[in-house]
């Protein structure tokens, strides 16, 4: 990629995203939202890659969204009104695309996840998280209610804890973020790259087919009845069987050999 803001590297079947812009705790700026939606657009239609890590440069993970840049709106002749919606409508639109890649998406947290930060790392299907990183949706200590970081959070985890972090500003600790949901994996934080990328791993060798379309399956069936659910499921259960992989990995397990994936 030419776009500092963002790099990307890829190695075998996992991409590497890196949000790169220090100076600012990697806000997700104008310019880093039009990169990650950019690149996020790229690595859909990417078949090679099965596993998409997003990380920081620097010392935090993410900041949440620019105010200085926000607040440089208050000038215009609507007082920012359209600009804001602008904003605030992109990143909920990149924010769906991430959760709509095909691959398995991992947030590789250090420091501080906060505000649409922390949104950030709760879009991502994992999270693997260092000791003494903290998250937190903590607008409203500045009179801003984090109100679209909601919509991420409480997907995450039960709607009291959820309305606790996000009426109080407090912050979380890697452990109580593992405790209520938002974190997969707690690791030291010189092992945090080496512990994300075995995860990574794991998933990467499994059969592409399968966790493309379980995850796709994992969340349309969230929205639905119970019944309705096993319906859905039932129907990408079968579509699953019906692929010659599947075929060959059930074959491989009952003869007691690995499965040639090719």
């Amino acid at each position: 990629m030419t776009d500092t803001l963002l790099l990307r590297e890829d190695a075998g079947h996992i991409a590497t995203l890196t949000l790169n812009s220090p100076s600012n705790y990697n806000a997700l700026s104008d310019a880093m939202l039009a990169a990650l939606s950019a690149e996020i657009a790229r690595l859909a239609v990417d078949r090679s890659i099965r596993v998409v890590v997003l990380k920081g440069a620097g010392k935090a993970f993410c900041a949440g969204h620019d105010l200085k840049e926000m607040q440089s709106h208050r000038s215009d002749a609507d007082e920012g009104a359209a600009y804001y919606q602008r904003l605030f409508a992109t990143c909920s639109a990149m924010m769906l695309a991430l959760q709509a890649l095909p691959q398995v998406t991992i947030a590789q947290v250090h420091t501080i996840a906060t505000a649409a930060g922390c949104q950030l790392a709760a879009t991502c299907d994992m999270v693997v998280a260092s000791e003494g990183t903290r998250f937190g949706v903590n607008g409203v200590n500045i009179g801003l209610f984090c109100s679209t970081p909601m919509v991420a959070l409480t997907r995450k985890v039960p709607p009291a804890v959820a309305f606790e972090m996000l009426s109080t500003g407090e912050f979380v600790s890697a452990a109580r973020a593992r405790e209520i949901g938002l974190v997969n994996r707690v690791t030291a934080p010189e092992e945090l790259e080496s512990e994300t990328r075995k995860l990574a791993e794991t998933v990467a060798a499994k059969l592409s087919i399968a966790t493309r379309l379980g995850k796709s399956a994992f969340y349309t069936q969230l929205g639905l009845t119970t019944a309705e659910a096993y319906a859905f499921a039932g129907r990408v259960m079968v579509e699953n069987m019906l692929d010659a992989d599947t075929d060959e990995g059930i074959c491989a397990f009952l003869e007691k050999r690995k499965p040639n994936w090719g």
